[in-house]
């Protein structure tokens, strides 16, 4: 009951940005105005101030990396050479389908979520993940598009333009500022803590309200029956897939629940950036995202519930 208590109220504001946008009290417009915030400006704040005040060395869990960043990878393979041979997609198609399967949206609800059940100490996981997805698998994800791309258009990938989206993307570099300031081993100073601090606590009602006001039915019923398919993978086989990693690794279990979690989110609303710059299998991506989102406030309760009673 405690973890329904905590949880409920998270999705509670999904709800409440969905309706809000369903009634015209809030415009659909401005869902991607407040997704922009809170990936650019909150995110970054917290993850600034929560990084900055740990050890350099407890932001290097290999077993949490090898846990989920393998996990992650082995979805996105399995589900990749399944559309490669199976549907006989083209390389372009099967790494969306892949991507769909595993690129998971820690950002705007793992981090949300966890960080409001297990506070603080659950935020350096997450944005571990978070780097992970932003440093591995958005650049893998680019790479193959882009090498379809310049095959089909004769054109040449430019490597140098894809290492300094990476570099600056907000996740990636407000992480590397907290670990200098890890490294450095300077407190920061409180004036400055309370400053990123408020802008940390917009992050949860901004990302969770923004992800609620951009649900559409009509993407849920469009690819249903691929839709589907890729969330049970996203919900249910890739979150197994993680915990039988950290189980093998014997990855503590805070470490667990986060890596877990993080898998079990919902379809990572970057995806559906990647499917529209590339034109590759929109409303599959469009429909995958709506419903893992609307089907993950049943499937997150299960998994904590079961974690929680692992771990005790």
């Amino acid at each position: 009951m405690e973890v329904a208590n905590l949880v409920l109220p998270v999705f509670a504001i999904i709800v409440t940005g969905w309706l809000a946008g369903q009634l015209g009290y809030v415009s659909r417009s401005l869902a991607d105005g407040l997704v922009h915030f809170a990936y650019n400006i909150a995110m970054p704040a917290l993850l600034v101030v929560t990084i900055a005040q740990e050890s350099a060395r407890s932001f290097l869990e290999w077993r949490f990396l090898l846990a989920f960043g393998g996990g992650s990878l082995l979805c996105f393979l399995l589900v990749f050479a399944a559309a490669r041979v199976g549907l006989r997609r083209d390389a372009a198609s099967s790494t969306m389908y892949g991507m769909t399967a595993a690129m998971t949206n820690t950002g705007f609800v793992a981090l949300p979520i966890l960080h409001s059940i297990y506070g603080q100490p659950a935020v350096l996981p997450v944005a571990v993940a978070t780097v992970f997805l932003a440093a591995v698998m958005f650049p893998l994800a680019v790479i193959l598009l882009q090498r379809e791309e310049s095959d089909t258009r004769g054109q040449i990938a430019a490597p140098l333009t894809l290492a300094k989206q990476i570099v600056l993307n907000p996740v990636m570099l407000s992480t590397l500022i907290g670990l200098a300031w890890a490294i450095a081993g300077v407190p920061i100073p409180p004036p400055l803590a309370a400053y990123l601090n408020i802008f940390a606590g917009a992050l949860t009602p901004c990302a969770l309200f923004a992800i609620g006001l951009g649900l559409s039915i009509e993407a849920m019923a469009s690819n249903l029956g691929a839709s589907i398919a890729l969330t049970v993978v996203k919900l249910l086989i890739m979150p197994l897939i993680v915990y039988a990693l950290c189980v093998a690794t014997g990855l503590d279990p805070l470490y667990t629940i986060a890596a877990v979690i993080c898998a079990a989110v919902p379809t990572a609303k970057t995806t559906f950036i990647l499917a529209g710059t590339y034109k590759v299998e929109e409303p599959l991506v469009a429909a995958t995202v709506s419903i893992t989102t609307v089907l993950s406030v049943v499937t997150l309760l299960g998994w904590l519930y079961a974690l929680g009673a692992a771990a005790s």
